[in-house]
């Protein structure tokens, strides 16, 4: 009897030490967001950041822009399966909340394109000043390579970016923008990935001819739906998202 409850206990040691390195591993397997809040006093706004910080070194950068969440906040920290993959892969990703509680909700009737546009001026505006303040907290990185990534409303001002700001950021790409129009700009790689059943409002993507005169890279998900870009993703959804993300910015 003893020689049985002495083997058992050490079964249960070996087994929490074992669960408890398995816990450790899962922690640290993935680069973790430090979050902040950056103060526009031009502005007086506050604008949150999740920085997912891969180490120190020359890393070219990723600025993510949320699709829209009504204000409620948090949306900044909702796509980290991509955020997290993308610092892994050594890239400086960082994630802005562009909603606050106290901001006016995004108006659900009228032409979108008028009624939507200070909205997405205000998240482009948020966009620079978080570039500008990497400078100042992180002069190594490389700024001669910035990639613009977002998802609906935030891709709608990921696609107003470069147009109101040229020549800031080499490459965007839009996880289904729908409303606002792509720039017609022949220095800057663009990307879009589409879901399976939203479609753009019209002249937003271009067609026919006008593809491969635009220069744009459309490629159609099958089996993603909009609302299935964020963390809502699945596996297969999320290694797929990530794949060609990540064949994009290597491209």
């Amino acid at each position: 009897m003893k020689k049985y409850i002495c083997f058992t206990i050490i079964i249960l040691f070996f087994g929490s030490c074992h669960l408890h390195r398995k816990a450790e591993s899962s922690e640290t397997s993935g680069i973790k967001a430090d979050t902040i809040t950056f103060s526009d006093q031009a502005r007086n706004r506050k604008i949150p950041v999740a920085l997912y910080n891969p180490g120190s070194g020359n890393h070219e950068i990723v600025i993510f822009s949320h699709g829209y969440g009504q204000n409620k906040g948090g949306d900044y920290l909702a796509y980290s399966y991509l955020t997290n993959f993308l610092a892994s892969k050594g890239y400086f990703v960082a994630s802005i909340q562009h909603e606050l509680p106290t901001d006016e909700l995004i108006p659900s009737t009228g032409v979108p394109q008028i009624v939507r546009r200070p909205f997405w001026e205000w998240g482009a505006d948020n966009i620079l000043f978080v570039i500008n303040q990497l400078k100042k907290n992180y002069p190594n990185l490389n700024f001669n390579k910035i990639t613009l990534i977002g998802h609906s409303n935030g891709a709608d001002m990921t696609a107003l970016f470069p147009q109101k700001y040229p020549n800031v950021v080499h490459k965007i790409i839009t996880l289904d923008n729908r409303r606002m129009v792509f720039p017609r700009d022949n220095n800057l790689k663009i990307y879009t990935l589409r879901s399976s059943d939203q479609p753009a409002d019209d002249g937003v993507i271009p067609t026919g001819p006008d593809i491969k005169k635009s220069g744009i890279t459309i490629i159609k998900l099958s089996d993603v739906k909009h609302d299935d870009m964020d963390d809502h993703a699945n596996a297969e959804q999320r290694k797929e998202i990530q794949e060609y993300v990540l064949r994009f910015l290597n491209d």
